[in-house]
């Protein structure tokens, strides 16, 4: 049996006749319900967050990072705790990355050949490795609901020659994934293949040919919006989609503006991650249905409104953008924990309209009036 099941919402996606759908994805700590956002723990907690505030604020599954966690406390320590749901206190699913991300461009003296990565700790300058193989047992020893394939990142996604050598790395290194997987140590932790090739539709196209025969439980798009144009990046992303297996869940890894959520979602993926809300809470960036407003504007100083005068989120329930403006202007935590709520409370407030959207069957229309509503503010 699976680990994780994917139930389709055949009203959601069969009204309008658009690509954007709606599902439920069930692990064995809980469902959600998708398009989902994934509020970012990279340490093993949302920034500035208890586990209630962050459950309030809609989220059903957060996001952790196996290489962090793997380097402090360690994932022996953790799975001593027991595991990574009691040790944040967190009941409902987790997805972790990998960390190939992270190896590849925080690590120094990065070495990567066929059998892993090599590289120098950023704690300590201690040599470590990480194989497919161990990437996967980490997670697995961690407790995840979701564990991510280790792939190979690709820095230039324009440049075809990477973009090639990585995705066919990156293959090879997924059928170890699954060949780990089959031995059924853990088999409460489902497994996501990671699609690469850069900006080269072919590439994409082949790997996620070859990603679909190995039976991952979901699949996501990855080496994107990492510093390429951003009109090449939507491109890629929208392309992509469309390579990836209908009846699994479609991951877009990284990518998180609203505006940008909106239109994934309208292309048909299912899932997200981002740190934009809780980074641009704590420096003083927060979202509204009239767009984005910086907090530390001068303009709000003496303003008595809420953030977002349509939401109805603690924050704004309670607090003026005059408070917060202080608040900010102090570098007081609790601006930055007040400010990083809101926000994600906008992000459950927007996946659900999203939903509800694709529901009625009028999702291109809500996509309109959405990225209209976001030329005001500052």
């Amino acid at each position: 049996m699976s680990a994780l099941s994917f139930e389709l919402d055949s009203l959601g996606t069969s009204k309008g006749g658009g690509r954007a759908r709606t599902g439920l994805v069930t692990t064995g700590h809980g469902a959600f319900e998708t398009p989902a956002f994934m509020p970012v723990g990279t340490y093993g907690a949302v920034r500035g967050l208890t586990p209630a505030q962050l459950a309030d604020t809609g989220a059903a599954i957060v996001l952790a990072n196996a290489y962090h966690l793997s380097l402090r406390p360690g994932v022996e320590t953790i799975g001593e705790l027991g595991g990574i749901h009691r040790f944040m206190s967190w009941p409902g699913p987790i997805l972790t990355d990998s960390g190939g991300f992270q190896l590849f461009s925080l690590s120094a003296e990065l070495e990567v050949n066929e059998q892993g990565a090599v590289a120098r700790s950023e704690l300590d300058g201690q040599r470590m490795e990480i194989t497919p193989e161990s990437a996967l047992v980490a997670q697995q020893v961690l407790g995840v609901d979701i564990a991510m394939a280790f792939d190979v990142f690709t820095g230039r996604p324009g440049d075809r020659d990477e973009a090639a050598a990585t995705s066919a790395r990156t293959l090879r290194w997924a059928v170890r994934t699954k060949v780990e997987r089959d031995k059924g140590e853990h088999p409460a932790t489902a497994v996501f293949g990671i699609m690469q090739g850069g900006l080269f539709e072919d590439l994409r196209r082949e790997n996620a040919g070859e990603l679909a025969t190995m039976g991952f439980d979901g699949h996501a798009v990855g080496g994107l919006s990492v510093g390429e144009d951003r009109d090449d990046t939507m491109a890629a992303a929208e392309t992509s989609v469309a390579f990836l297996p209908k009846d699994r869940p479609r991951y877009m890894m990284g990518m998180g503006a609203p505006s940008d959520l909106v239109r994934l979602a309208g292309w048909g993926y299912d899932m997200f991650d981002c740190v934009m809300p809780t980074r641009g809470g704590r420096n003083g960036l927060l979202f509204t249905s009239h767009g984005n407003l910086s907090i530390r504007n001068a303009r709000h100083a003496r303003s008595p409104l809420p953030v977002d005068e349509s939401c109805g989120c603690y924050c704004c329930a309670n607090f003026s953008r005059g408070y917060l403006h202080h608040l900010s202007k102090r570098k007081e935590m609790l601006g930055a924990s007040l400010a990083s709520y809101h926000n994600l409370s906008f992000y459950g407030r927007l996946m659900r309209q999203i939903r509800q959207a694709i529901a009625a069957g009028r999702y291109e229309e809500f996509r309109r009036e959405f990225l209209s509503s976001q030329e005001g503010e500052n």
